[in-house]
């Protein structure tokens, strides 16, 4: 019969690195209240009924984490604040980090109800060759570059022309400009 019940209940799809509110029922005495908790989720574990995830936040200071039984007659709901882009199952590193270190990266994620296909009329897209003659302008107004990507000046030999101290694969590479020419002359002065 619990388990019929909790089944019912339907919770936001959230991911490790979301920022989220969860809303716990708190028994006082006789009266019941609920408090919210909101915090970054570290992670969630398995699956079903026996499902958890836990939350962690920062408060007054002080790191406080709570690992709450997604089923739980506790939880009245749970909403998503925001959703973060992580990179891990398990968010633990953030225990060790404190200020604008521990903060998650966000993102825009769609919802199911957005996800629905997307048919847009012919009228409202532009034809494809309508795109591609606004592109042609564009593309020949573009200054020609060499095949590195990089703009570079030469001399009326063709050589290259670059700054002093810029590199190279010379052996006079980060030479002070004094030594290099004393270098390439092939003189031992110091």
């Amino acid at each position: 019969m619990v388990a019929a019940e909790q089944a019912k209940k339907q919770f936001p799809d959230f991911r490790p690195g979301d920022t989220i509110k969860v809303y716990i029922k708190v028994v006082e005495g006789d009266s019941e209240r609920v408090q919210a908790f909101e915090g970054t989720c570290l992670g969630r574990r398995g699956r079903g009924d026996g499902a958890s995830f836990t939350v962690r936040k920062v408060s007054f200071g002080v790191g406080v984490e709570r690992t709450f039984p997604l089923f739980s007659p506790h939880i009245e709901k749970i909403e998503v604040t925001m959703s973060g882009r992580v990179r891990r199952a398990k968010l633990y590193y953030l225990r060790g980090l404190s200020g604008r270190a521990a903060r998650v990266d966000e993102v825009e994620r769609e919802t199911p109800s957005e996800k629905a296909p997307a048919a847009a009329p012919a009228a409202e897209a532009p034809a494809p060759a309508a795109q591609a003659e606004k592109a042609k302008p564009a593309a020949a107004a573009a200054p020609a570059r060499k095949e590195t990507g990089k703009a570079q000046a030469s001399d009326a030999g063709g050589k290259e022309i670059r700054p002093a101290g810029t590199g190279g694969t010379s052996d006079t590479a980060g030479a002070k400009p004094g030594k290099a020419a004393a270098v390439k002359a092939g003189s031992t002065a110091k």
